[in-house]
């Protein structure tokens, strides 16, 4: 029985890694860990895990509970972790940290997006971006997994067999993101109450948004050369969901007619099914179908489609998945999964919800 601590464990992510992890049959959570939330119980704050959920919060103290299991969990703000984590604590325990801390491993990229001092930049090297459908083999030897961000997965996903295989002009690729509320977290903020997202949609981060350098430097290894996007998310008035849709030019190609021109659809079918079509949790749609957030609501699956624009020679990668599960919590369970050799899909295989 695997025993994981979660630190952050009454914010989205930390419930829903609750949610996931009560259901993992080879798991057993043994700390909450909050610290606005100290010796109340767990269910007080989560309605939804009355009778189900018996512990109380506890405190954030990383080396106490890195003495107690074999994972730990860390769904907190950007900048925790780097401060607090020592070579004693990792000698002890293996983490999964939800932020975004060990993500990018160039520590000026990092604190220039982010506008903090790394505190811990020692551990970036061997910290293994969590990718899963990536970075599998590199994840099931380490002891510090970087889960990526939920815009970032869908991004990445979405574009990288394209990128990998060389089809499509990098320098041309424009993301267009779209994000729930729930991926700004629990905090109160103005600009999520509803009265401000209600009936309303809207850009923001634009050229700025602190994902922008962790899609590319996983897009960059794709490509092996350095990769820039444009990519702007945007907020819209629902509970769940990130939806991307991406642009890029397509590169002349000799087809299998032996004409050249712009890959056909099969050839960038097979491209897509080159990658994912072992994945368990990435569902490749069918021939001008799109994907809706809706399909994937609640599950660990990313749905992917694609049209290619013949008229301008361009190809449209479409993506969607719930940036609190496949985005968050469930790529950290499919993570934790990987590094104590269970089998994948423990925990995760459930169909999304619907309505």
């Amino acid at each position: 029985m695997i025993k994981a601590g979660i630190i952050g464990a009454t914010g989205y992510a930390g419930g829903e890694l609750v949610r996931l992890l009560l259901s993992h049959k080879n798991a057993e959570i043994k700390w909450f860990g909050s610290k606005s939330y100290i010796d109340k119980k767990y269910a007080e704050v989560y309605r939804n895990m009355f009778c189900l959920v018996q512990d109380k919060c506890l405190d954030d103290n990383l080396m106490e509970l890195a003495g107690q299991v074999d994972v730990i969990f860390t769904a907190t703000p950007q900048g925790y972790l780097a401060s607090v984590l020592t070579e004693d604590v990792l000698s002890r325990v293996k983490i999964i940290d939800l932020s975004a801390d060990y993500r990018i491993k160039d520590v000026s990229v990092y604190e220039k997006w982010y506008q903090i001092e790394h505190k811990s930049p020692q551990f970036l090297k061997e910290a293994v971006y969590g990718l899963c459908e990536v970075n599998r083999e590199q994840i099931k030897g380490a002891r510090l997994v970087a889960n990526p961000g939920c815009y970032t997965t869908c991004s990445i996903l979405a574009a990288y067999p394209l990128v990998k295989e060389g089809l499509i002009d990098t320098d041309t690729l424009v993301i267009d993101a779209k994000s729930g509320t729930s991926g700004a977290g629990r905090g109160a903020k103005l600009a999520n109450l509803f009265c401000e997202v209600n009936e309303n949609i809207k850009a923001y981060g634009v050229a700025e948004h602190r994902h922008t350098p962790e899609i590319e430097e996983q897009l960059s290894y794709a490509a092996q050369k350095e990769v820039l996007v444009s990519f702007t998310p945007h907020l819209v008035p629902m509970n769940r969901g990130i939806l991307v849709t991406e642009y890029a030019k397509l590169k002349e190609v000799v087809r299998e007619d032996g004409t050249k021109g712009v890959p056909s659809y099969e050839m960038v079918r097979k491209a897509y099914e080159k990658y994912y079509a072992d994945e368990a949790f990435v569902r490749i749609l069918e021939k001008d179908a799109c994907p809706e957030t809706k399909w994937v609501e609640g599950s660990n699956f990313v749905d992917l489609g694609f049209k290619i624009d013949d008229r301008t020679g361009r190809v449209i990668m479409m993506g969607a998945l719930d940036n609190l599960v496949k985005g968050a919590a469930g790529q950290a369970v499919q993570n934790m999964n990987l590094l104590f050799g269970e089998q994948e899909t423990e925990g995760l295989f459930f169909a999304p919800l619907f309505p």
